[in-house]
């Protein structure tokens, strides 16, 4: 079982967004996928109780404990987790510690973009991130293509001395398929494919 994680220090980025997406679109190629929620929000688990019947399965992980921590079926293929905001607590810094990779979403703003260049600085010290066993991936996310600040995004990123992976748009579509347990990878139809399309880059980079 290979194991994901969503993370970012900032709250407010598209932690559960990306994490349910991405499980959706790891489902839908085929794989056995479960979903672990180890944010106190609970924003995944939620996310899965709405889902309905016929939508590709994903399997619920409960991680709400961090005695729980590790404790997911042998059968799965893939493990994404939302992870909580911080990885100070040496639970959190063992989800690390078994992931192939961690995802970073990051919204086109100075203070998203701030913290985050210091929640990457945090996993540098990592001793698996420091010595590449831990692909660190970012996310734009909510962008907006003719808005002025995303060119001074961009140029953040260059700073930062790390591109984005994937750059996703800000779209409704999200949160409309949120409510109904579902993401864009549960729509075949032909006005979700843009959407689909921009994580193609990521999901290539993940698997």
């Amino acid at each position: 079982m290979k194991t994901v994680l969503i993370a970012n220090r900032k709250g407010g980025v598209g932690k559960t967004t990306v994490a349910v997406t991405l499980a959706a679109a790891l489902a839908d190629g085929g794989w056995k996928v479960g979903l672990a929620d180890a944010d106190p929000q609970r924003s995944t688990a939620r996310w899965l109780k709405r889902r309905p019947r016929g939508a590709v399965e994903i399997a619920s992980v409960d991680w709400a404990s961090p005695k729980a921590l590790d404790k997911a079926p042998a059968t799965l293929d893939w493990l994404v987790v939302d992870s909580p905001g911080a990885l100070e607590t040496d639970e959190a810094r063992a989800l690390v510690a078994d992931a192939k990779a961690l995802i970073c979403p990051v919204l086109p703003s100075v203070f998203d973009v701030e913290s985050t260049r210091r929640f990457l600085k945090e996993l540098a010290e990592i001793k698996r991130v420091r010595k590449g066993k831990v692909e660190v991936l970012l996310v734009a996310n909510r962008m907006r293509p003719r808005d002025r600040v995303v060119e001074r995004f961009e140029g953040v990123f260059r700073r930062i001395g790390q591109e984005p992976v994937a750059r996703l748009s800000e779209r409704v579509a999200y949160a409309d398929l949120a409510e109904q347990g579902l993401a864009v990878f549960d729509k075949p139809q032909r006005l979700y494919r843009p959407l689909r399309s921009q994580w193609e880059p990521l999901i290539r980079a993940v698997v």
